[in-house]
């Protein structure tokens, strides 16, 4: 913020700030009477990460509408390619596969993907914004009279709220979320009647729930979420060059947003220095999800950080 405010082209070259003498990172928050040398390289611009409201690089507009207005002057087509990359990314990274980019597009006003792909590409719009447009693109269903919605029991690791997950036209069941897909809250989601468990929740795109209904498609339910959806666990993969202090900065991105860790599994090659941590988290929805993902992906050496389906 400080750098744009002296000068556009200090704003697009810089690459890091000493405050006070001492080399302070760009999301560092200054004070009044601290003096700030502002480091800049000859070439370059601004990097899209700093359009991210979740890295808190910039906060005020004059920042942000210098760096829109950097990147909608650079090449269309390199914009369409990054912004699709940038899409597919997120979506790989929180494991959707049931949507259509053709229907997102249409869902966020434009008439073509490539128009949603060249607006994220020069940074009008982030890839959290879009998933917090499309989080609950499958709204609670009406209660309708003949055949009333009827809440039931979610997962023993989560006390189940009663309109967590609803059931169509059948009778108070017990439920448990699937351990291959494990659901996160506004997926598109299908239930299984199994024999003496109860009904078992998949999400629609999930391997074995296509399988199971090409064997058995008389067991499978229409259910849909509730509400007031609990929190749910969600598996996530790291991979990383392992180095001193990443665990505690992990540790310390999920405490800060608030996120309980149930479970974790780090493996480690001695040869390659690659750490590969499993993780299952505890979360509300996918928004909250890809903002973890993301800020975990801007630590040092982390390699790659996304949903394991």
């Amino acid at each position: 913020d400080f750098a744009y405010h002296v000068h556009t082209e200090v704003g697009h070259r810089c690459r890091g700030a000493k405050v006070n003498g001492r080399i302070v990172p760009l999301t560092y928050e200054l004070k009044t009477g601290q003096q700030v040398d502002v480091l800049t390289t000859k070439t370059g611009g601004p990097s899209r990460d700093w359009l991210s409201p979740h890295l808190g690089y910039v906060k005020s507009n004059r920042a942000r509408v210098k760096i829109r207005q950097w990147f909608i002057q650079q090449d269309q087509e390199k914009s369409i390619a990054v912004g699709r990359t940038a899409l597919e990314r997120e979506f790989q990274r929180l494991g959707v596969r049931h949507l259509k980019i053709d229907k997102v597009a249409e869902r966020l006003g434009f008439a073509r993907p490539d128009e949603l792909f060249a607006t994220i590409g020069h940074g009008a719009l982030t890839t959290s914004q879009v998933i917090a447009r499309i989080q609950d693109w499958l709204p609670p269903p009406a209660v309708a009279v003949e055949t009333p919605l009827i809440a039931v029991r979610k997962p023993k690791t989560v006390e189940a709220g009663k309109d967590d997950v609803q059931i169509r036209g059948v009778g108070h069941l017990l439920t448990q979320m699937a351990h291959c897909c494990q659901p996160a809250p506004f997926e598109p989601i299908a239930g299984y009647i199994t024999q003496g468990r109860g009904v078992t929740i998949h999400r629609q795109d999930c391997a074995n729930l296509l399988a199971l209904a090409n064997q058995h498609s008389e067991r499978i339910i229409e259910v849909s979420w509730g509400e007031t959806p609990a929190t749910y666990s969600v598996d996530v993969m790291i991979v990383a060059h392992d180095r001193s202090g990443l665990l505690r900065d992990i540790t310390s991105i999920l405490a800060n947003e608030q996120v309980n860790v149930l479970g974790a599994n780090t493996l480690t090659d001695r040869e390659t220095s690659i750490a590969r941590m499993g993780l299952t988290l505890e979360i509300t929805d996918v928004l909250q999800l890809s903002r973890v993902l993301e800020k975990i992906s801007q630590l040092r050496n982390v390699m790659e950080a996304y949903r394991k389906t």
